[in-house]
């Protein structure tokens, strides 16, 4: 184990808890991906692990390599990369894929490879980055609602404008990490409360459109109202079948679970690998599994605070808490789905659901926190360093 930490940098507890949720990932994906394996495949249910494994060790490349870029790069890169990630959203939007009539286009195909990418993963990273990098360039300065609207606001009216017709929850989620973010990084709140109002504005204007010309563009409205209506009210309907086999794998895990690979309800819920895979878990590993995965989600919210706080530079404080702490909230969200304390929103798992982009952009956005770890690690040996012993004594008493 110690000569696995020499070629790693920065915080070593944080990789420990990642290292550990990636590697219990493979009991519940090779478990719930049972019924994919027999509704799509000849049944085999070792090429979905062997998949997901592949997807597990890009991501680890991802993170390794990122974690070895200096932290203060990515203010440059996240510049370079934002028309970048809004020129791939307008493309994966301008696809028009649709199911049920309603808004899919939520991949796009790399050519070649024919590897399947989901682009709002990687502008939601991207965006972070970008707001982190303009606030610590406005720390000290006084901010006007006028002058942040260019460099601030429309790239990230843009992103959500692009996300939200396919993916509600996720264009939601970056608008709530956004405002967030900038209310930490100093913003004044009677310009942030004008921010959070426009975009209710837009989004109430969108709903209305949608629904009074549902034939001019695919959207995926009707869902979301659906979804809503089924989580206030008692009436069932087609979003109550998920929820309803969510729950009686919730129920039938009891306090110790059914054991690894014995889960009923893998075989009947759909997005059983994915979006639900924390009703599989706790199926198979019961309410003692249920509660040391959000233990180890909540951890990692703790090393993310504490990162953050052991920085002394205003950009990878930010820079921290943009990009780790929407991995903690998309858990969360997706734990209190499976719960039916949220809406169904059909976010995954972060670490543990399958899928290949949603990993790697994870990935991405851990190997920037651990970038900035590493690098305050090497400040605090160099200050530690340079004081003599009786700073030291003092310093420890």
């Amino acid at each position: 184990m110690k000569s696995i930490f020499t070629y790693i940098e920065g915080d070593k507890v944080l990789w420990v808890i990642i290292g550990l949720l990636a590697l219990f990932s493979f009991i519940p994906v090779y478990s719930a991906s049972s019924n994919l394996a027999y509704l799509y495949g000849n049944g085999n249910t070792f090429q979905y692990l062997f998949k997901h494994a592949v997807h597990l060790i890009l991501g680890f490349l991802i993170l390794y390599g990122v974690h070895k870029i200096p932290y203060n790069y990515f203010k440059g890169l996240s510049i370079i990369f934002l028309p970048l990630a809004i020129l791939l959203l307008i493309i994966t939007l301008a696809q028009g894929t649709t199911i049920g009539g309603a808004n899919a286009s939520r991949w796009i195909k790399i050519p070649i490879v024919g590897i399947t990418f989901q682009t709002s993963t990687f502008a939601s990273v991207i965006l972070f980055s970008f707001v982190a990098r303009y606030l610590t360039k406005m720390n000290g300065k006084k901010y006007t609602f006028k002058n942040t609207i260019l460099p601030l606001w429309i790239p990230v009216l843009l992103i959500i404008a692009c996300i939200l017709p396919a993916n509600f929850s996720t264009a939601a989620i970056i608008f709530s990490m956004v405002t967030v973010l900038v209310f930490i990084g100093g913003y004044p709140l009677k310009y942030l409360a004008i921010i959070f109002s426009m975009g209710i504005l837009f989004l109430t204007l969108f709903i209305l459109s949608a629904k009074a010309f549902p034939n001019a563009f695919p959207n995926r409205v009707d869902t979301w109202i659906s979804r809503i209506e089924s989580f206030t009210s008692n009436e069932t309907n087609k979003e109550d079948y998920q929820i309803e086999r969510a729950k009686i794998a919730i129920a039938t895990g009891g306090t110790f679970g059914q054991g690894p690979g014995k889960s009923v309800q893998r075989n009947f819920l759909p997005q059983s690998s994915s979006d639900f895979i924390y009703a599989i878990i706790v199926e198979e590993f019961g309410m003692v599994g249920a509660v040391v995965i959000l233990f180890f989600y909540l951890l990692l919210l703790f090393r993310v605070i504490i990162i953050s706080h052991k920085t002394t530079d205003t950009f990878g404080k930010l820079l921290v808490l943009g990009v780790g702490l929407p991995i903690i909230f998309q858990a969360l969200i997706n734990m209190a789905v499976a719960v039916e304390l949220f809406p169904v929103t059909g976010q995954t798992l972060p670490l543990i659901s399958s899928g290949g982009s949603s990993i790697w952009m994870t990935c991405l956005a851990l190997g920037i926190v651990i970038s900035v770890s590493a690098k305050t690690q090497v400040l605090e040996k160099k200050e530690t360093e340079e004081m003599n012993p009786l700073d030291i004594l003092s310093e420890t008493l």
